[in-house]
């Protein structure tokens, strides 16, 4: 195996994504070969972790990492203790994901029960409420090391740390280090007793420790020479450290002890003129070079120098203790911090415009061994634009812009990608980082730069990229004819892509069919949607989809819905929202459509109170506008519910303020006028109510049924009839269809008196009992009362009809019929009771003491309820049912 295949294998772990999960993060450094023993410190700290939380605190070089991993590897660190070293611009979701494995490492469970975070952003609380409540229930505390932490520069990462830490009880034991004071409430635990600090003071070294740090590289000082060694370093360990270095390459260490200043600049001198001008030229050189990467590969540093000794010269530096060492066991090496800032600045002072070429070559190396992200980065910080796109769109990784761990760290190296970069890969990712902050205008100016370079000549990847971008920003506008066409492209060019490479990019397919299905959904080919959705569901069966995941499930929910499959498209809903915990999508992100589509479940079942709280969840999402077909099927579903609640403006508001919308389809147009139809029937407007249906041209068995609805309240039988013979046979109806169908037929021979009602009325039961649709029943008027009466075991057998429905009881009927109605309020019974006894509207109010506009209101809801029309029928019924 070459040793580029090895730096590959290294990547012991990978996020769901594929990025490189570092095994070196999660292992306690190895002891120095020279070691001072520290004991006092060793005590405190094996102290400080029987409260929550310790602090070891100290500038870079004071021993805070040294110390920590030499109590863990003494034994005196409880048996389950993990470590994570915290990394400069770790996102809150790239942090957790390492906290989840850290503790998976050490075998600790709630972490394996809980998961892991699939976004950079952030994670959802819910997360950090599972894994508190794990911790807590274990039977020892763990301890977790987070080594530099105060490299985690986001305020949401202290916050969760935080509240993970206070619900975790006794369950965790935190260790930080760091260089400057964390953004946790340290007062608070501090006030509380809780807190366990090993400050810099207590860091530094004293002239014993310093005496045995001499002693161990064999240098003998005098008590004074060592006094003034640690007076002039305030004991920073790192600068003892170096001078001890410093020292044995002399020949007077008492003579460098005299001439030693223990600044900064003195160090940074020493470094250059100890360190870096004892090597040979060729050396220097190479660790002037390597200085511009985090970590380096005998490779990488060949390529950077254009020679061929690194693997040698790297092993030789690390075996000097030459402020190089190796990673693990690993063919990485790493330079030490401050050296590393040394040279740099000494490189770009020796050889100003070399770095940017440095780092454009690191990006090659890097972009070859499938380091996508690093090689991102080096080729932006060398201003090589067209190279850091033309990766991630020729490696068809737009998508890493939208979504894992490393999106904030990728969006952060395009950021300072200059406006009009020519090219169209720069076009595409500037269009990208546009749509992924929701700046709609912003990606649609560069999808236009983008389309003056698309050329004849074959870029199969680049126009795949192209049409992606032009579905995710279809769905954005709200525009499902453009998602529709840019879908189909992506079908078409997908299969012009490399397939081991459209193959490393499942969410490719996954954005491609739910854009088909948002499209189809649109369209009312509701079939073909969901086919496409389905399709785009399982297309996320790989590990770090969650996003798309989630999407797609709940699009194809609404499908379900729509075709009237309740149980699966509460399922699908359901599974949306669980996805979306899982993967701690924020509120921002989410569209509400499977709190929509749940809303549309609990109305189908009559759960109205149910219905309006998922409908307001659903509304009051901070996320994205919604699309046209979940627009349209919220306000259907808020006029429905309004219409129930007696809110007749409210229910015409609905559908007139989403009826304004631009780009509705025929299929959402005519869905808005069905509704607006019920509507009018439910207020006793049959005229009306035909009226609109008649404005809106349909050939839709659901309009067709709607018209049937408004004949049938306006008494004209035989035109119903009429109307209902021209539907499609059984086999093209959904199941909801044929119920509906069934039910107004049984209608219609209800009101002709013919013995068909009752076989009829049983057949749409039969339809409807296996999703449990009753709302339908609910609405369809007075007459089903007196088909019932007169077939007791019909009824009897569709006791599912009245089952677990809230706003709905068994009222006996002449101790014959169990009646499902839906009950008046104590009000509305009161002013039912005023009308019995003949009283006019204004008395009734003098009465009550309420307005004759609020009894009006009131009767209203009462003949809703009774489903009646007139006062006098109102009465009738409510004695009938034993309410009066």
């Amino acid at each position: 195996m070459s040793r580029e295949d090895g730096a590959r294998s290294e990547r012991l772990g990978t996020t769901p994504f594929g990025d490189p999960m570092f095994a070196v993060r999660f292992e306690v450094p190895a002891e120095p070969k020279v070691l001072v023993d520290r004991p006092g410190l060793l005590k405190r700290l094996a102290d400080g972790v029987r409260g929550p939380l310790t602090f070891v605190n100290g500038p870079a070089g004071a021993g805070k990492t040294v110390l920590t991993a030499q109590w863990i590897a003494r034994g005196a660190a409880p048996r389950a203790c993990a470590w994570l070293t915290v990394e400069p611009g770790d996102a809150p979701g790239a942090f957790w994901a390492y906290v989840m494995e850290a503790f998976r490492r050490q075998g600790v469970r709630p972490a394996a029960e809980v998961g892991s975070p699939t976004r950079a952003e952030g994670v959802d609380r819910s997360l950090l409420v599972a894994l508190a409540a794990g911790l807590a229930q274990r039977p020892e505390p763990t301890v977790l090391v987070l080594d530099q932490f105060d490299a985690a520069r986001a305020p949401e990462i202290a916050e969760g740390l935080e509240f993970v830490l206070r619900h975790a009880a006794d369950g965790l034991r935190l260790v930080l280090t760091g260089r400057t004071d964390s953004l946790l409430p340290v007062h608070r635990y501090r006030a509380a007793g809780l807190l366990t600090e090993i400050r810099n003071a207590d860091l530094r070294f004293t002239a014993a420790d310093a005496e045995a740090l001499l002693g161990e590289h064999r240098l003998a000082v005098s008590a004074e020479g060592i006094r003034m060694l640690v007076e002039r370093t305030e004991g920073w360990a790192a600068g003892l450290r170096l001078c001890a270095l410093a020292m044995q390459r002399g020949d007077d260490p008492e003579a460098f002890v005299r001439e030693f200043a223990a600044d900064r600049t003195t160090i940074a001198g020493y470094l250059l003129t100890e360190v870096l001008d004892a090597q040979l030229p060729l050396t220097q050189d190479l660790l002037l070079r390597a200085s511009i990467t985090d970590r380096v590969h005998p490779d990488l540093a060949d390529a950077l120098t254009g020679r061929h000794d690194a693997e040698r010269t790297l092993a030789e530096l690390a075996g000097a203790n030459a402020f190089l060492e190796q990673v693990g066991a690993s063919s990485w090496y790493r330079l030490h911090p401050l050296f590393a800032e040394v040279l740099r600045a000494h490189l770009r002072q020796r050889r100003p415009g070399l770095e940017p070429v440095l780092r454009a070559r690191a990006a090659r190396w890097l972009a070859g061994t499938g380091r996508l992200t690093e090689a991102v980065v080096q080729a932006s910080a060398a201003g090589d634009w067209q190279f850091a796109a033309g990766q991630l769109v020729d490696r068809l990784a737009l998508g890493r812009l939208f979504t894992g761990l490393e999106t904030d760290r990728l969006r952060g190296a395009f950021a300072a990608m200059p406006a009009g970069v020519p090219g169209l890969a720069p076009a595409l990712v500037a269009a990208a980082c546009r749509l992924a902050e929701r700046d709609l205008a912003g990606c649609t100016a560069a999808l236009g730069r983008a389309d003056a370079y698309v050329t004849d000549a074959p870029q199969p990847a680049r126009q795949l990229g192209l049409a992606i971008l032009r579905v995710l920003a279809g769905r954005l506008a709200g525009d499902p004819a453009a998602t529709g066409r840019a879908a189909a492209d992506a079908v078409r060019l997908a299969h012009e892509a490399p397939p081991p490479l459209l193959g490393e990019h499942p969410e490719i397919h996954a954005m491609v069919l739910g854009g088909l299905g948002a499209a189809g959904l649109d369209a009312g080919h509701l079939d073909r949607a969901e086919s496409d959705l389905t399709a785009a569901v399982e297309a996320c069966g790989p590990p770090g989809l969650d996003g798309p995941l989630g999407d797609a499930l709940a699009s194809l929910a609404l499908a379900e819905l729509l075709r009237g499959k309740l149980r699966r498209a509460e399922s699908h809903a359901r599974g949306s929202l669980a996805t979306a915990e899982r993967s701690a999508s924020p509120p921002e992100h989410r569209t509400g459509v499977d709190q929509l589509v749940l809303a549309g479940v609990s109305l189908e079942h009559d759960d109205l109170t149910v219905a309006r709280s998922r409908l307001d969840l659903a509304t009051g999402t901070a996320g994205p506008p919604p699309e046209p077909v979940a627009a349209v099927e919220a306000a259907v579903i808020g006029s429905r519910l309004a219409s129930a609640e007696g809110d007749w403006a409210g229910a015409f508001a609905a559908l007139h303020a989403v009826g304004t919308r631009p780009r509705l389809s025929d299929w959402a147009l005519d869905e808005l006028a069905i509704a607006e139809s019920a509507a009018h029937l439910s207020r006793g407007e049959p005229a009306a109510a035909l009226a609109v249906l008649d404005a809106t041209a349909s050939d839709r068995p659901e309009h067709t049924m709607a018209r049937a609805r408004a004949l049938l309240a306006g008494e004209d039988t035989d035109g119903a009839l009429a109307v209902l013979a021209t539907l499609p046979d059984d086999a093209t109806l959904t199941r909801s269809g044929l119920a509906q169908s069934c039910l107004l037929r049984a209608q219609a021979a209800a009101a002709n008196g013919a013995e068909e009602a009752r076989p009829l009325l049983g057949e749409a039961l039969r339809h409807a009992r296996p999703e449990q649709l009753r709302r339908m029943f609910v609405e369809c008027g007075p007459w089903l009362r007196r088909v019932l009466r007169h077939d007791p075991q019909l009824a009897q057998a569709h006791g599912w009809l009245s089952a677990r429905m809230p706003g709905f009881a068994h009222v006996p009927v002449n101790g014959r019929l169990p009646l499902v109605v839906e009950p008046l309020s104590e009000r509305e019974t009161e002013v039912l009771r005023k009308a019995a006894e003949l009283l006019s509207t204004e008395e009734i109010g003098a009465e009550l003491h309420i307005s004759a506009n609020t009894v009006k209101t009131h009767l209203k809801s009462v003949y809703r309820k009774l489903s009646v029309t007139r006062r006098s029928e109102a009465v009738h019924r409510a004695r009938d049912l034993g309410m009066l």
